[in-house]
C-alpha cells in the first residue's frame, strides 16, 4: 500500500521551541509527535529566508539552483516538483497556508499570482481551479498576523464564517497595516489563521478517505513569523520574568563581518549593503531593546508556537479518526529558525548562526520510523523531495535534485547519509552573498569576494560566541574546511542533461 504523506510546517520556529525538549514551552501535541516518531535534532534550512527555503522543499534543490534565491524573487513555474511528482503518481495533492513561491510584486516578465493587487480580489480566488506548482487544489493566504497582505482564500472562509468586518483586524485606519497593535491581536480566535488551517486541511482529508485516494498534503501555518502578535489567551500564557533570555557575550561580533556589527548601532545604517533597516540585513534592528521588552517578545513567540501546537493537535487527531495514521507519514518541520536576541540580534537573514539554520524536525510512519527516537544525523530540507518519493515508491527523472535521499536513515536502517550541510544566502546578487559549510563539528562561512569569513567548533563552542577565521591556530584546519566546502559544492551540482555519446 502506498503512504499517504502530511507535510506540516511552520513559519521561523526556533529549532529549541519544542516543549518535550524545553521545559519553558508547552506543545503537547508537538511532543505527542516526538514520543511517537524520530526527532531530527540536527537539521537545517537550505536559506534562512521564506521564499528560497519553501522552494527547496518542493524541488530538492538549493535557491542557487532553482532560481527563487531571495525574498522577492519566484519560483519558475517550469521547475519540475515534488507536488508534480506525486499528481503524476495518482496521488491527489493540495497545500493549505503559506506558499510564498511568489513575489508580492508582479511584472510583464515574471508575473506573480500571489501578488497586488491579485491577493485582494477576492472573486479571482473563489473561481481559482487551475494547478499551482504542481498542487491540484490550493487554498493560500500571504499575511502574517495583522499584515495588510491579506486575501485570497482565508479572507474567503472569513466571510463565510460571518466575519463581515474582518479588515478590521488587519487594517489600521489609514488602510495599512496596523503597526501600533502589539502582542494582544484583537481577532477571536476562531477567526484565526490557526483555526482556518486545521478546518480546512480536515476538511480535505475527510474527503480524501472518503474517496479512497491517496494524498500528498501539505499544511503551512504562518506563525511564529513575528510580528509578535497572538489572540487572547495565548497573548499571557507565559510569563517573560519567568523565561531564560538567549545568551550574549560582550564583544562577540569584533572578530565578525561588518554587517554583524552593525547590528549592534542603534540606528544602523545598511546602505552600503543596498538594504533597509526593513531588509534582511538587520532586519528591524533591535539593539537598542531593553531586557523587559526582549522577554515579552518571546513570551508572545512561544505564545504563538503554543497556539498553533493547539491546531496541529486537530490535524493529529482528524488523522486517527479517519484512520488514516498508520497510512500517512507526517513530517513536521519549518522553513528557517529564529533570532530572538542570541548574539543582540533579532529576526533573520545574512548571520548563519545555528539558531537560524538549524530547524526542527519531527518525522512519523508508524510501525516503519522508529517511535522515541532522537536522531543526530544531519539533515536538510532539500533532502525532503527525494526522501519522500523513495518512501513512496515515486520515480521521477525529470526532477534532477541535489538532495539526499535520507529514506534509510528515517527508517532506522543506517545512521546517517550525509556527512555536510549547506547553507546559502544573499540580499543582493553581490552584497551580502554568503555559502556556509557544515560538518558535524565545524561551521565555515565564506562571503564573495571577501577575506573575512566566519569559522566556529561547535563541539567547543556551541553558543558560536569565538570566531575563529583569523587566529592563528586553526589556519590549517582552516584551509581543511574550505577544500571541504569546495567537495560539497562540486558534490551538489546538477546535470540536468545526460550523456548520451562520447563525443
Amino acid at each position: 500500500m502506498k503512504p499517504n504523506v502530511l507535510l506540516i510546517t511552520t513559519d521561523q520556529q526556533h529549532w529549541n521551541s519544542i516543549g518535550a525538549f524545553n521545559n519553558e514551552i508547552e506543545t503537547p501535541n508537538l511532543d505527542r509527535l516526538v514520543k511517537e516518531g524520530t526527532t531530527f535534532k540536527r537539521a537545517y534550512c537550505p536559506n534562512p529566508t521564506c521564499t528560497p527555503s519553501r522552494a527547496s522543499i518542493l524541488t530538492g534543490k538549493y535557491p542557487s539552483q532553482h532560481g527563487a534565491w531571495s525574498i522577492g524573487t519566484k519560483l519558475s513555474e517550469e521547475e519540475p516538483t515534488l507536488s508534480q511528482a506525486f499528481f503524476d503518481n495518482g496521488y491527489k495533492t493540495a497545500l493549505v497556508g503559506k506558499a510564498h513561491f511568489q513575489p508580492l510584486r508582479s511584472s510583464e516578465q515574471y508575473k506573480s499570482l500571489e501578488a497586488y493587487p491579485l491577493l485582494h480580489d477576492l472573486d479571482y480566488w473563489r473561481s481559482f481551479n487551475q494547478p499551482f506548482y504542481g498542487f491540484d487544489h490550493v487554498e493560500l493566504a500571504r499575511n502574517h498576523t495583522n499584515e495588510a497582505h491579506v486575501g485570497q482564500h482565508y479572507a474567503i472562509w472569513l466571510e463565510e464564517k460571518g466575519c463581515e468586518n474582518w479588515r478590521d483586524y488587519f487594517l489600521a485606519p489609514t488602510g495599512k497595516m496596523n503597526k501600533d497593535e502589539k502582542y494582544k491581536w484583537k481577532i477571536p480566535e476562531k477567526f484565526h489563521y490557526n483555526t482556518w488551517i486545521s478546518e480546512r486541511t480536515n476538511k480535505l482529508l475527510e474527503g480524501y478517505r472518503k474517496s479512497e485516494e491517496n494524498f500528498f498534503l501539505w499544511a503551512s501555518f504562518f506563525d511564529p513569523h513575528p510580528p509578535y502578535l497572538v489572540p487572547e489567551p495565548w497573548d499571557e500564557k507565559y510569563d517573560p520574568e519567568e523565561l531564560t533570555t538567549p545568551l550574549r557575550k560582550e564583544g562577540e561580533h569584533a572578530a565578525n563581518p561588518p554587517h554583524f556589527q552593525l547590528t549592534q548601532e542603534e540606528n544602523p545604517d545598511f546602505s552600503s549593503y543596498k538594504e533597509t533597516s526593513f531588509g534582511n540585513i538587520g532586519h528591524h534592528s533591535y539593539a537598542a531593546i531593553d531586557e523587559r521588552t526582549m522577554k515579552k517578545n518571546m513570551a508572545v513567540y512561544y505564545g504563538m508556537i503554543s497556539m498553533l501546537d493547539k491546531y496541529v493537535g486537530k490535524i493529529l487527531d482528524k488523522l486517527d479518526e479517519l484512520g488514516l495514521t498508520d497510512e500517512t507519514i507526517v513530517v513536521f518541520t519549518t522553513d528557517h529558525g529564529h533570532l530572538f536576541g542570541q548574539h543582540g540580534i533579532h529576526d533573520k537573514g545574512g548571520f548563519h548562526y545555528e539558531d537560524l539554520l538549524k530547524i526542527p524536525m519531527i518525522v512519523r510512519y508508524p510501525g516503519l520510523i522508529p517511535a522515541g527516537k532522537e536522531s543526530h544525523s544531519l539533515q536538510s530540507l532539500v533532502d525532503l523531495a527525494p526522501t519522500l518519493m523513495r518512501l513512496a515508491e515515486i520515480n521521477a527523472p525529470e526532477m534532477k535534485m541535489a538532495g539526499v535521499d535520507q529514506s534509510n536513515v528515517w527508517l532506522g536502517k543506517q545512521d546517517t547519509a550525509r556527512d555536510h550541510i549547506l547553507c546559502e544566502f544573499r540580499n543582493q546578487p553581490t552584497m551580502v552573498h554568503q555559502k556556509t559549510y557544515v560538518n558535524k563539528r565545524y561551521k565555515l562561512t565564506v562571503y564573495y569576494n571577501q577575506t573575512y569569513g566566519e569559522l566556529f567548533d561547535l563541539e567547543k563552542d556551541p553558543n558560536e560566541f569565538n570566531n575563529l577565521w583569523d587566529q592563528a591556530e586553526y589556519q590549517k584546519l582552516k584551509k581543511t574546511l574550505l577544500l571541504q566546502f569546495l567537495w560539497g559544492q562540486l558534490g551538489s551540482e546538477i546535470m540536468p542533461m545526460p550523456r548520451i555519446a562520447e563525443a
